[in-house]
């Protein structure tokens, strides 16, 4: 995630990571009240015009004012790298069926799903590494790196087809790193433009993973049918970088941030309520991707239903996981962030049983 210096972007950034896998990313962005975010960043306003930043480093937009035009350019730029990092992760459910039921026969299902929990996995833990770079290196820059990564893996995945630990390295976690440095800009750099309307300007981003999986997933699964996998994902890559080199143009931030002396601040742990609140996230993220990676093949051979039935089944979790990501923003602004979490997870739970 991206570490920035002032306190109201970090607690943002924070939250998310915690909310965005329950849909309810968007209520973290409310966390902070709007006369402390104006008055934190008053304070890195006056940190961060003081220094003058190298070509690589995010140059200060503090003049741009919050709330404005720009900051929903940067809304949709976000909405859209997002879309596919985290669209491809919702819809790789398509590719696992075909790989267990005609590609790779003979491997089992658990092999194979590790390509999509590597997708997720390594992208969360390569965020403080990306972070780090968000930090140090201009936030446009990152982004396109990303999406360079991420198409370059796709399209020599495609090449892939003979062996699953070639898949899982690619297509799994060389892809995931794209994504993560995708991913941090786009659901950090959003809530520094915002004060009245981040709880919705933040869910609109978040939002894109389920917009993106609402309409990849139908588009594999007939791109797998017409041409097979290796096109599938050398289209899907070309896609992604052609549009991620143009939304990663406005993916700027509004703060020039500084560094910080400590990577990883291990204090927070001390806390028992940060303690508590992650301790429950990992467990409820331990299985939040189990029904988009296996409910298409469950379909299929163990319910009996045919291949459209498994990929509807995904776009009506990506459809409903689009719209609760922009509804949780509000909802927690209603009722409190803890409330609406605790609520999202038990609604989840009760429907896998």
């Amino acid at each position: 995630m991206s570490r920035t210096s002032n306190s109201a972007a970090s607690a943002s950034l924070n939250q998310l990571t915690v909310n965005d896998t329950h849909s309810s990313a968007a209520s973290a962005a409310s966390k902070v009240s709007n006369g402390d975010f104006e008055k934190q960043i008053q304070q890195t306003e006056t940190a961060s015009a003081t220094a003058t930043p190298r070509w690589w480093e995010s140059k200060s937009l503090e003049h741009k004012p919050l709330d404005g035009a720009y900051g929903w350019i940067v809304v949709a730029s976000g909405c859209v790298m997002l879309m596919f990092s985290m669209g491809c992760v919702n819809s790789y459910g398509m590719y696992q069926t075909y790989y267990h039921l005609v590609q790779f026969p003979d491997e089992h299902v658990s092999t194979l799903s590790w390509v999509g929990t590597l997708q997720f996995g390594v992208m969360n833990v390569f965020g403080i590494p990306a972070g780090i770079l968000c930090e140090r290196v201009d936030t446009r820059l990152v982004s396109f790196v990303g999406g360079v990564i991420m198409a370059i893996s796709l399209i020599i995945a495609s090449f892939c087809d003979d062996a699953i630990w070639k898949l899982i390295i690619t297509q799994g976690i060389v892809f995931s790193i794209g994504a993560s440095l995708v991913f941090i800009p786009s659901t950090s750099i959003p809530a520094q433009w915002f004060t009245k309307r981040r709880a919705l300007a933040v869910g609109i981003v978040v939002a894109g993973s389920g917009i993106g999986g609402l309409w990849l997933t139908p588009a594999t699964r007939a791109m797998i049918d017409q041409l097979g996998t290796a096109w599938a994902l050398r289209i899907t890559g070309i896609i992604i970088f052609a549009v991620n080199s143009v939304a990663s143009l406005f993916m700027r931030s509004r703060l020039r941030v500084q560094t910080r002396d400590k990577i990883v601040d291990f204090g927070v742990f001390r806390d028992m309520r940060f303690l508590l609140i992650f301790i429950g996230a990992v467990c409820a993220t331990t299985g939040y991707f189990t029904p988009l990676f296996s409910l298409p093949s469950f379909a299929q051979q163990v319910v009996g239903k045919s291949n459209s039935f498994g990929t509807n089944l995904l776009t009506i979790i990506n459809a409903a996981s689009t719209v609760g990501r922009i509804g949780t923003g509000e909802v927690a602004r209603l009722l409190g962030n803890i409330n609406t979490m605790v609520m999202c997870t038990f609604v989840s739970s009760l429907s896998i049983l």
